[in-house]
């Protein structure tokens, strides 16, 4: 694979090349397809070919590094009101869309799938369900945002709680749970719903049947994902398609239950990863060969809590490689508990245990998604929350805390995707009949188990609304990067009621950069180039409109970016598929040297003289810390 990959990007570069030097082409490019998206540059419709897993990190068409940042999308499919689909309507699919790229910054979206909606009968796949959800997708792809579809389930199906319970789950269908003979459910004291994992013996024996395909059960779950993967490549367009990154199997396995002698960690070896293999070779059949399984390890492999960390993480799983994402979750337990933790977060809270799924999707040969985190908005513990995401979003970013990051850069790691659970517009406007009771109709927050995290809501004139700061959600990140990403950070300047959390301030030993950024949010990315033409592009936020972007960078300097050409080393764009987002693109088309670019909204009416002085220091601390 990397062969082939490598002779894509000799053949991009000889392109990219015939175009600077004949001209042939204006800053529109050539005549694109009927397929291209809005707002599509000339190098924008290779670069969203097929995206694979090449040395360790995402690769575009033209071979650059792409991180994946976004949210799940939604939690309504765990609900029965619009029959286990994200939306109402397709309509409804494009306003999420519009808004997730527009006001959230996103460029991806795990998109959730209900096993009960797509096979209510055993053996027979509605193709009625598969057809609105994959209509819905297609508003995403239409939009520039890749997906990855997810076959969720939580506390394996609702069909397992009783019409009064406290709780419901979702995931299999009726008849799945009507074939085993399972226990009336009951958690005992359980406050928070997770405990029904391990603790509720209905939905612990029931998946214990799953794992051991008692009945024929997981056949049957393995013929439908086939099926749905199958009806998605042949019912999406083929540039749709490319834009469907891989697929995630089981959303947050857990045994259930330990046969005699076993253990968390031999269970993911013996049980767990067999079924992923045969997840593959389903994908294979259904004509995704080339876009690789994004499989979970056991849940609580990385739980914060001691007494719920289960050993595991796919540790003899081997070198599962690039057809495989090593993909997981993870949550604040001891903040979410309210107990231990009682304070709010800090500079560099989890830059640890990102730093360990970096770690073990490096150790498997493969790259990493965080593929759900988040906090409650709403509850007793909802204070912490600007904190708590501000951290997680700065170990995404990087491996240092912000308070080291400037004197340590070289030990910032690759920058990791994530999606931030979740983006869901009907947020406090749901009528879910919890459990089909209807004296139990779910209307606040997301609807189920009284979870509150969507980032999105409408308002009364149904307009996409942000329930959480923009400043945090909206951020900058290197979305593609022409050559190696060395290190990387963002201070968003984000907030905590009315307090500013910087925790990334520029130094004082770089006061002229520290002058110019001011109060100001900024990032800086430093990267090594490799000969590509094509450029590097970082999300602009809506709060970094063109006229106050600044930029330093051993590239140029600029108060304003110009409009992208072929010829502008740093140039602003609208980012494809019509959202009116944006980016930032810088040009490097030299070969294995090392590039950074300061971008920041802080500046006002910055002089030349300011703009030099800061880009000397900048160059300084460059070569002191990288050599």
């Amino acid at each position: 694979m990397s062969n082939v990959a490598d002779m894509s990007r000799l053949r991009t570069r000889l392109l990219g090349v015939l175009i600077l030097v004949t001209g042939f082409l204006t800053t529109a490019g050539p005549t694109q397809p009927a397929s291209a998206l809005t707002d599509e540059l000339w190098f924008d419709a290779r670069a969203a070919a097929t995206l694979t897993v090449d040395g360790g990190t995402f690769k575009d068409g033209l071979g650059r590094e792409v991180v994946l940042r976004g949210y799940n999308v939604s939690g309504e499919t765990k609900l029965k009101e619009n029959n286990g689909l994200p939306f109402a309507s397709v309509a409804d699919a494009k306003k999420s869309a519009t808004a997730l790229r527009a006001l959230g910054g996103g460029n991806s979206v795990r998109f959730l799938l209900s096993w009960a909606y797509a096979e209510p009968v055993r053996g027979q796949v509605s193709s009625s369900y598969l057809a609105a959800a994959t209509a819905q997708m297609g508003a995403f792809l239409d939009a520039g945002i890749r997906i990855y579809p997810d076959f969720h389930q939580d506390l394996y199906s609702r069909w397992l709680f009783d019409s009064d319970s406290w709780y419901t789950g979702d995931g299999a269908p009726k008849w799945a749970v009507d074939l085993g003979d399972y226990p009336d459910e009951y958690c005992g004291i359980c406050p928070f719903w997770g405990q029904n994992i391990t603790s509720n013996a209905a939905v612990t024996e029931a998946t214990y049947d799953f794992w051991h395909n008692t009945r024929g059960v997981q056949d049957s779950f393995l013929d439908t994902a086939q099926k749905t993967m199958a009806y998605m490549r042949a019912n999406l367009t083929a540039a749709q398609f490319q834009g469907v990154v891989g697929f995630d199997p089981w959303n947050e396995p857990h045994p259930g239950i330990l046969d005699s002698g076993q253990t968390s960690r031999t269970w993911e070896k013996d049980v767990l990863w067999p079924f992923f293999v045969k997840v593959r070779a389903r994908m294979d059949a259904a004509g995704w060969q080339s876009k690789p399984a994004f499989v979970e390890p056991n849940v609580f492999w990385n739980a914060n809590l001691d007494f719920q960390r289960q050993e595991g993480g796919l540790l003899d799983a081997g070198t599962i490689g690039p057809r495989f994402v090593f993909n997981t979750h993870f949550y604040d337990q001891k903040a979410i508990s309210g107990v231990f933790m009682w304070g709010k977060a800090e500079d560099g809270q989890y830059v640890t245990d990102f730093g360990t799924v970096r770690d073990r999707a490096a150790a498997g040969g493969t790259t990493a998604i965080i593929s759900e985190f988040g906090h409650p908005l709403i509850g007793s513990v909802s204070d912490k929350a600007p904190t708590v995401y501000k951290a997680m979003y700065q170990a995404l970013d990087s491996r240092v805390k912000g308070a080291n990051w400037w004197a340590n850069p070289a030990s910032s790691g690759p920058v990791l995707s994530g999606s931030q659970w979740q983006w869901d517009i009907y947020n406090g406007r749901h009528h879910e009949l919890m459990n089909d009771n209807p004296d139990k109709a779910q209307v606040e927050g997301d609807a189920w188990n009284d979870e509150d995290l969507s980032a999105v809501g409408l308002d009364d004139s149904g307009t996409a609304v942000l329930r959480q700061d923009a400043r945090m959600l909206d951020r900058i990140y290197p979305s593609a990067t022409a050559g190696s990403t060395v290190a990387f950070t963002y201070e968003d300047r984000s907030r905590d009621g009315s307090t500013t959390l910087t925790w990334n301030p520029v130094p004082g030993s770089l006061p002229n950069v520290s002058s110019l950024v001011g109060s100001g949010q900024y990032s800086l990315l430093v990267w090594r180039s490799d000969g590509s033409t094509e450029p590097t592009e970082l999300h602009l936020p809506a709060s970094f409109p063109t006229a106050s972007t600044t930029v330093v960078s051993d590239l140029g300097v600029t108060a304003a970016p110009p409009a992208y050409t072929t010829s502008t080393p740093i140039a602003a764009a609208k980012e494809p598929g019509g959202t009116g987002s944006r980016r930032l693109l810088l040009t490097a088309a030299d070969t294995g040297k090392l590039h950074y670019a300061l971008v920041t909204n802080g500046a006002t009416a910055p002089t030349a003289a300011q703009l030099s002085a800061a880009r000397t220091e900048l160059s300084g601390w460059l070569a002191s810390k990288f050599g």
